[in-house]
Formats: C-alpha cells, sequence, structure tokens
C-alpha cells in the first residue's frame, strides 16, 4: 500500500483520541462497521500504542495509523506497535526520513505552498493539510490546485461532517480527517451504536 491508497478507502479517516486502551477494538469496530476502515490514533495519550496494537491484533478489517507522529523513534514505535500508515501534523527532513525508513506509507503535514513544494522535491505527493480551517480551509486547498496538481491533500483540523463535502468536492483532495465521529462522551459510555451511525453518515459523503 502507498500513501494515495488511504485516499481510496474512505472518504473520512476518524481521527481518534483514545485514554483507554480498553475501548479501542470496540470502537474500531463500529468504525468500520459504519463503512470507515481506516483509522488513525493519535499518539497524544500514554494508552495510544497500545490502542494501535490492540486493533491491529483484533480488528483485522480495519487499517490502523499512528496520527501526531512528531519525532523519529514516534514512527518506530507506532511501526513496531502495527500501525499501517503514519500521520505527522507538521514534518522536518529528519522526521520524513524516520517516517521513510519504517516503509509505511504516510501523510506528512503541510500548512503552506512552500512546506508542500519542499515535500513535493522529495518525491512525496500524499500529504496532510493541517490545521485545515484554521489555514484557509477550502477555498486555500483550491486556490494550491492550480499551481501544485500533482499533489492530494488530506485536509484534517476543524473539518466537520458539515464542511467535509466542500473539501471533498475539491479535485487536490484525496480524503478528510476529524474528530467529530468518536465523540468523548460517546466513547468513555461505549456508545458505539452512535459511533457507527456517525460513521455510517461520514461514508455516505463520497457519493454525494
Amino acid at each position: 500500500m502507498i500513501a494515495e491508497d488511504l485516499f481510496d478507502l474512505a472518504p473520512v479517516i476518524p481521527v481518534v483520541v483514545l485514554d483507554d486502551a480498553e475501548a479501542a477494538v470496540p470502537l474500531a469496530r463500529a468504525l468500520v462497521e459504519g463503512g470507515l476502515p481506516v483509522i488513525e490514533v493519535t499518539l497524544r495519550t500514554p494508552s495510544a500504542l497500545d490502542a494501535i496494537e490492540r486493533i491491529a491484533a483484533e480488528v483485522p478489517d480495519a487499517v490502523v495509523g499512528a496520527g501526531t507522529v512528531v519525532l523519529p523513534e514516534d514512527a518506530e514505535r507506532s511501526a513496531a506497535a502495527g500501525a499501517r500508515f503514519l500521520v505527522s501534523p507538521g514534518c522536518t527532513s529528519r522526521l520524513r526520513a524516520a517516517m521513510v525508513a519504517t516503509g509505511l506509507p504516510f501523510l506528512p503535514g503541510v500548512a503552506t505552498a512552500s512546506e508542500a513544494i519542499a515535500l513535493l522535491e522529495a518525491g512525496v505527493t500524499a500529504m496532510k493539510f493541517f490545521p485545515a480551517e484554521a489555514a484557509g480551509g477550502a477555498a486555500y486547498l483550491k486556490a494550491l490546485g492550480g499551481p501544485l496538481p500533482r499533489i492530494r491533500f488530506c485536509p484534517t483540523g476543524g473539518v466537520t461532517l458539515g464542511n467535509a463535502p466542500d473539501y471533498l468536492a475539491l479535485g487536490n483532495v484525496g480524503c478528510v480527517g476529524g474528530t467529530w465521529l468518536t465523540p468523548k462522551d460517546a466513547v468513555r459510555d461505549g456508545d458505539w451504536d452512535r459511533v457507527r451511525k456517525l460513521a455510517s453518515e461520514a461514508a455516505a459523503l463520497r457519493s454525494r
């Protein structure tokens, strides 16, 4: 699998923050059953790597990846835990080298044309646009499409069910990432029916 393949698996990648690894497997199953097989577990909590390992081992239909990869060791530990892709909020040459070394597909984060061009020079054509809304939103990405037609993006940061269609309508957007699919109270209460419903709504965006 290459990074561009992630864009074809689902219109939305759930961005998941898990405080309790025990919730990882039922959460992943609910998302997959709702039609969203690609799941980004962010490395923002101590339980993140454990959660990735559990999903990788127990939910074979899920394509689980690690998000908030900011250090070279984050990439290495995520790969060891069973992550199948990596996502970073930004990128340096050292971090990019570490992600390449894992052999996993990765979406390095950019917020400006210069950052995108620097990665393009290194042969990267699939990127995360972050923080999407704060950095200019769909209008900004549309403007980048003309001078940078080879790059496709996964906008994340402020993306919701309401504005996701604006991004997905752009030719240089492959998918979007969002946290709205896994509300904290639903995860805390184990309300997997609610998560499944939110995932189903998001999965339907591709056909609109």
